[in-house]
């Protein structure tokens, strides 16, 4: 495995000065987020993509995937059509510029039925979520086949694709060996156990976020440091090694230290050294 870490686990940090402090702690790579606006958004200039790609290069830190926040104002599973359409090209854009990064692959949230932590986002009837989901995410495969971009859904808290059963037959439906999953290890805690979710997934799963998550108190603060909270790291470990997972594996952090927030990124790289017991890939 390839050990990576996520542009929001930096607090008031520049993309450049996230790489290099990313680099300096020891990752290898990092994935980083399509905004609205700024150095890396919907309406970022080309060159100036291309010039954070070939910062990259010059660490030797490489930008594995692109994540967006944008799906929690735009979803696929709107009652608005606009909504949905923008939804859309939000992951159109991501995806082309992903490649211009240089990165293999997308996180995208495919839709939702309630989210807690956004409730203006109102409540889509399940079966209507899923059909509107499945239309989104079937137009989109066609680009990422012509990009050769990955698309990696996301298990998160959205109440929708709550089983792994569910993620399995949605992927499949769609059927592109572009289209998988984005596994979450520490979203599922607080309703499953993570390494089911592996070994049914299985080859669906194309990249993977470590978080772990502390089953009491509950709710966002459950969210812990690696090592500290209720995830079964051992069975998650073989249960990647039983499907044969050996690609990249990206750090989100949440929340970040108040303090001396850098400490975080350090400390979560030792903490990813030990969950991969010394047998990280070069």
């Amino acid at each position: 495995m390839k050990k990576a870490i996520s542009i929001w686990s930096f607090v008031e940090q520049s993309v450049r000065e996230s790489m290099t402090l990313a680099k300096k702690a020891g990752f290898k790579g990092i994935e980083l987020a399509l905004n609205e606006t700024g150095e890396i958004s919907m309406d970022a200039n080309h060159s100036d993509m291309v010039e954070i790609k070939e910062y990259s290069d010059c660490l030797g830190l490489k930008i594995h995937s692109l994540a967006t926040g944008l799906y929690w104002s735009y979803s696929f599973t709107s009652e608005d059509e606009t909504q949905r359409e923008k939804a859309y090209e939000v992951a159109v854009r991501q995806i082309e510029a992903a490649k211009t990064l240089g990165a293999d692959s997308v996180l995208i949230i495919p839709g939702h039925v309630s989210v807690s932590f956004a409730p203006a986002l109102g409540v889509i009837p399940y079966d209507v979520a899923y059909n509107r989901a499945l239309e989104g995410i079937n137009r989109l495969k066609r680009i990422a086949e012509k990009n050769e971009i990955n698309v990696g859904l996301e298990n998160v808290w959205n109440n929708f694709l709550l089983s792994p059963l569910e993620m399995r037959d949605f992927v499949d439906e769609i059927n592109s060996s572009y289209i998988g999953v984005y596994f979450d290890v520490g979203n599922v805690v607080a309703t499953g156990h993570p390494e089911h979710w592996i070994k049914i997934l299985g080859s669906r799963i194309k990249k993977v976020h470590f978080k772990d998550y502390r089953i009491n108190p509950g709710g966002l603060g459950g969210f812990v440091d690696l090592l500290s909270g209720d995830v079964n790291w051992p069975e998650v470990m073989n249960a990647f090694e039983e499907i044969g997972y050996d690609s990249w594996v990206t750090a989100e952090m949440l929340p970040p230290y108040k303090f001396n927030a850098d400490q975080i990124v350090y400390n979560t790289s030792q903490s990813m050294d030990r969950i991969f017991g010394g047998t990280e890939n070069a």
